[in-house]
């Protein structure tokens, strides 16, 4: 029973990478490549060779991918899975085959960076959840911070920059910054796919009346509260710091608690985009 629920999870999860490879394969043939919009990555740098040799993107893809997987391996260690190698072959065969059949949804730059951007940050997202990667400026700048004094993310930065520099000179610097816009709206989905929509509140709460706003919000809101031992550094003081995560429409509610037993409370609210457990979803 438990080797069958393993294999169903390892097959499950190369079937999510799949997925988030063909998603991000669509927003690639349909609206980046066809409007010479280069994104950054293996993905960039291949649209910007197509055009210049008419080599083809997928094999292009392939042709940077392996490689540097191969010496990534070699230099940095397993890191990168049989998962990343399955998503950068996959990610190289499917932009091939929708090119065959690929006509343009808009020739307009502007939507085709946003909605290239969307669908493929969408793609890029499932496959990173599901644990895997479509390779290319992941592993280069892995590379990069080995050997410099950077950090690996701003070698990702350098090493698409390069790629949107390289895009600006040969297609122009207005579709640079295209390409810049869609980098942008790529990365923003991707974390929305990655840590979900922000759908909860955090709130630190320090006041000398903790213990009847805890009260409070157990009680009103059916809501757990965590309590933390805290100390100010200026008065030298020890102090209760209480954590509660609530849903949006009810931090009206907690700042109301709050002000109700203790007006000079000091009351922190911050986004959450996921929480997992009891009184929210499941682990």
């Amino acid at each position: 029973m438990k080797r069958d629920l393993k294999i169903g999870k390892v097959v499950g999860g190369y079937l999510g990478v799949l997925l988030g490879v063909i998603i991000t394969a669509l927003g690639l043939s349909f609206f980046l490549i066809p409007n010479k919009i280069a994104a950054g990555g293996a993905s960039g740098l291949a649209t910007v060779v197509y055009y210049l040799t008419g080599f083809p993107v997928g094999v292009t893809m392939l042709v940077l991918n392996v490689p540097l997987f191969i010496l990534s391996w070699r230099v940095i260690g397993p890191m990168f899975g049989a998962k990343t190698l399955f998503g950068s072959i996959t990610i190289s065969l499917f932009v091939d085959l929708f090119g065959q059949v690929a006509v343009p949804v808009t020739t307009d730059p502007l939507l085709s960076a946003i909605y290239g951007g969307v669908i493929s940050g969408i793609g890029l997202g499932l496959a990173f959840r599901y644990g895997g990667s479509t390779g290319g400026t992941d592993m280069a700048a892995q590379l990069v911070a080995r050997y410099f004094p950077i950090s690996v993310g701003q070698a990702l930065l350098v090493v698409d920059g390069f790629v949107i520099v390289l895009a600006g000179i040969a297609f122009g610097p207005e579709l640079a910054l295209y390409a810049l816009l869609a980098v942008f709206v790529t990365t923003k989905v991707i974390d929305l796919v990655q840590e979900g929509q922000s759908y909860a509140k955090a709130a630190l709460i320090i006041s000398d009346a903790s213990d009847s706003i805890s009260e409070a919000i157990m009680e009103q809101l059916d809501r757990g509260v965590t309590s933390f031992d805290g100390k100010g550094m200026f008065t030298q003081s020890s102090r209760e710091v209480l954590f509660v995560i609530v849903s949006r429409v009810e931090i009206a509610a907690v700042k109301e608690i709050v002000r109700k037993f203790d007006d000079r409370a000091f009351l922190v609210i911050a986004d959450v985009h996921e929480v997992l457990g009891e009184g929210f979803r499941r682990l």
